[in-house]
């Protein structure tokens, strides 16, 4: 009898290890499917132009790239060489914020990274030019912001520093940690 329990104990320990293997694979497997039809884009551009209007018609941004994945399943939008010009509110000249990729979300927010250059087209705004590796920009406020190092170019300075705000609409700029500023003397 004892050999003949320690076969029934052997087989059904067998049956589950190869029952818990097969289900383990299984789930594996759909796992894998689910990250792969997430990963895959529902759709692809090249050579990207896109005008987006408000709801009272007025152009609020442009949106350039070399390629674009739309990711529906993860509400994002991937850019690469992408290049916005934004419009705000009571100006008449854009900004223009380009970077050698992007992420778009489904709040309007992006986040930009890898190179990342903020240029004035105002020949006399006072900042000309912000230089970053990360920037996050609020496309519904035209708040961009930035936790990491950034350079300021200015009309008449350079200056360096992290933890920026800029509010392109009141044209409102904080830093938060200010490391130097070089004023440069301008020929009149």
């Amino acid at each position: 009898m004892t050999k003949l329990n320690n076969f029934i104990i052997a087989l059904t320990l067998f049956s589950a290890i190869i029952y818990g293997i097969i289900e383990w694979s299984t789930a594996d497997d759909s796992t894998k499917s689910i990250i792969d039809s997430q990963l895959t884009p529902d759709y692809i551009a090249e050579s990207l132009k896109s005008d987006i209007y408000n709801k009272s018609g007025i152009l609020s941004y442009v949106i350039n790239a070399q390629r674009m994945e739309h990711y529906a399943k993860l509400e994002a939008t991937h850019f690469e060489f992408p290049r916005f010009t934004l419009f705000p509110k009571d100006s008449e000249f854009p900004w223009e914020i380009t970077a050698n990729e992007a992420t778009l979300y489904g709040n309007n927010l992006v986040i930009l990274k890898n190179r990342v250059r903020l240029l004035a087209t105002d020949k006399n705004s006072l900042i000309q030019e912000i230089q970053g590796k990360h920037l996050e920009l609020n496309l519904n406020t035209n708040i961009i912001s930035s936790e990491q190092a950034i350079k300021i170019q200015g009309k008449d300075f350079a200056e360096q520093g992290s933890g920026l705000i800029v509010d392109l609409n009141t044209k409102k700029m904080t830093l938060t940690e200010h490391e130097h500023t070089i004023f440069k003397k301008t020929k009149r």
